[in-house]
């Protein structure tokens, strides 16, 4: 019979699955106290929530949400960094430290109930943000916008000007 606190453990750690854009596996070992205290603050700072917990707990729980695709990550010291907004903050923050201290090390990550492999979080990472991105598709769509309206101006303009010289002419 499992104890209740093991049960609770696996309902908040599926609860935290079901919820997240992203999930980030990864292999914490040979993070002293004080760079993971520095990367939970980072992560905490960006709505990123790191989580350690058993691997059997969290292999109940990813299989319960159906993510069963990342049981086989759920090996040796693991913990999951939950992202619920932006999919890129996680994988920057978790990134940014992996160049610095070479840990911890990105085993795997879902983003869309899609499962990928730890290489390809540099490309997730190198992504601008996405108010950045946002912005840049806003520019592109008003910038032809703006040069039809300029044109037409333009048009306008040259035909009020074209008038006036033939008022002035006929006076």
């Amino acid at each position: 019979m499992p104890k209740p606190e093991k049960i609770n453990a696996v309902k908040d750690i599926k609860n935290h699955l079901e919820q997240a854009k992203s999930v980030f596996i990864t292999d914490y070992s040979g993070l002293n106290v004080a760079d993971i205290t520095v990367l939970r603050k980072n992560l905490r700072e960006n709505s990123v929530k790191y989580l350690v917990a058993k691997n059997t707990l969290m292999k109940i729980a990813a299989e319960d949400a159906g993510l069963k695709d990342i049981v086989e990550y759920l090996e040796g010291p693991t913990a999951l960094a939950f992202g619920v907004d932006d999919p890129a903050v996680a994988a920057k923050i978790l990134y940014d430290s992996y160049k610095d201290k070479e840990k911890p090390v990105i085993k795997a990550f879902v983003m869309d109930k899609q499962l990928f492999g730890g290489e390809d979080v540099k490309k997730l990472a190198s992504l601008p943000s996405r108010e950045i991105l946002l912005s840049q598709l806003i520019a592109a769509i008003e910038s032809p916008l703006t040069s039809i309206i300029g044109s037409v101006e333009a048009v306008g303009k040259e035909l009020v000007s074209t008038i006036d010289a033939l008022a002035v002419s006929k006076k």
